[in-house]
């Protein structure tokens, strides 16, 4: 097993500008790390993430987020196991896919998008993340919900909190407090509202959860006011920067750009290796239920291990030229690449893949499309090079763009 020296440290600034190579040197030298600050082990294979997310003989837990999300969110469908698990995810799950998505969520996210970009549709110029992409999914989530956009601020201030919590691996007691906040104020906020959701049911999503029964089980008030806390951090900040990072890898690749343009079934297919390349969730962790051998050495029972989904979907024994962005590239399964039998390891797989995957694809199928329509000829800001930022969540800042407005016919 190697130690944290031998390749840069996930908490070091160098690390934090690019962290790419020190992903191809933990996979080829170091496939297991004792990282001493976190007291955590990190993998980097895809072999070694796939089979923990996976966990086919029980050698891994989520019960890493008794301290790493409980803190923020309440208790949450991530923590649970076995039936428990199984009927709480059944109880959320339909409204994520087949006709609950199509009929009553498209129109929603179809409007959203189309509100965004008529605030610059005419203006020849956008900053694609703060103009579009950290407001998309945040207001498709209210708007699913029944809240009140006009809140969007407060939402926005919430998730980022959050994240920011969740990614605090070197453990700063401002960050800490600042997501133990969030988890009051957000309560205070939800639960009344779903108190009166419960009284006054709608045709919203909240009303869906109020009612929702399995097997004789329906979800409490805190159950409901946990899964809407884990769906605003979840649902915005990553497909926020799933956005944004598809643009700026486009962007880069004027080629593959046009060809999107030409062709929007390919959306799905830059969405997929947007995934792959650069993946909006970087770091995923797990805790050993028992003493499990992977590649390097063997990690003990009851130990957090940190999965580097950034690293293992860089894996060269699993892609060819994987520092090559492609959306043609024949081994990355399309048709899969949203469910949990994907190749690509960003929404996590096995029984804890993420619900709401469905959900983000739509997002971005919708918000690329017209986006396009809106900027055939979108281009980078003269000089501009986008610039990924995080270790936890990762993707570009700011990406101020140009385009020529599209006269009305």
């Amino acid at each position: 097993m190697s130690t944290a020296q031998q390749v840069p440290d996930i908490l070091s600034p160098e690390f934090a500008a690019d962290p790419y190579p020190a992903y191809r040197l933990m996979r080829g030298t170091a496939p297991l790390i004792w990282h001493e600050a976190t007291q955590s082990y990190i993998i980097s294979r895809y072999e070694d993430v796939e089979r923990v997310f996976k966990d086919k003989n029980g050698e891994f837990t989520t019960d890493n987020y008794d301290w790493q999300l409980e803190p923020v969110h309440g208790k949450t469908i991530l923590q649970l196991s076995g039936r428990e698990h199984a009927v709480r995810r059944a109880l959320v799950a339909p409204a994520f896919r087949g006709a609950d998505l199509q009929e009553k969520f498209l129109p929603i996210i179809e409007r959203n998008s189309r509100e965004l970009i008529d605030a610059f549709r005419n203006s020849g110029s956008a900053e694609l993340v703060n103009d579009y992409a950290t407001r998309f999914p945040v207001n498709v989530i209210a708007d699913m919900l029944g809240l009140d956009k006009a809140d969007h601020a407060r939402f926005h201030r919430w998730y980022t909190a959050v994240i920011a919590f969740l990614g605090n691996l070197s453990g700063d007691p401002e960050v800490a407090a600042a997501g133990e906040r969030t988890r009051v104020e957000f309560a205070e906020y939800m639960l009344p509202i779903i108190r009166e959701r419960r009284k006054n049911p709608g045709d919203d999503l909240l009303s869906t959860l109020c009612a929702a029964e399995v097997d004789g089980v329906r979800m409490s008030d805190e159950d409901i006011k946990a899964f809407c806390s884990l769906l605003l951090a979840a649902g915005g900040e990553t497909t926020d920067k799933a956005i944004a990072s598809i643009f700026a890898n486009l962007l880069l690749h004027p080629d593959q750009l046009a060809a999107v343009r030409a062709d929007r079934d390919l959306i799905p297919r830059a969405f997929a290796e947007t995934l792959r390349y650069t993946p909006p969730v970087h770091m995923i962790m797990r805790q050993s239920a028992t003493e499990v051998k992977l590649s390097g050495g063997t990690v003990p029972a009851g130990v957090t291990v940190i999965c580097l989904i950034g690293a293992a979907n860089r894996d060269e024994s699993r892609y060819r030229d994987p520092d090559r962005f492609d959306i043609f590239r024949d081994n990355l399964t399309t048709t899969t690449a949203f469910s949990a039998a994907a190749d690509h390891l960003a929404f996590a797989l096995g029984r804890h893949f993420c619900v709401g995957a469905l959900l983000a694809k739509a997002e971005v199928e919708i918000g690329v499309s017209q986006l396009l329509d809106a900027m055939p000829d979108i281009r980078l800001a003269d000089g501009f090079d986008p610039v990924e930022d995080g270790v936890f969540t990762r993707g570009p800042q700011c990406l101020p763009v140009r385009f020529t407005p599209v006269t009305a016919a």
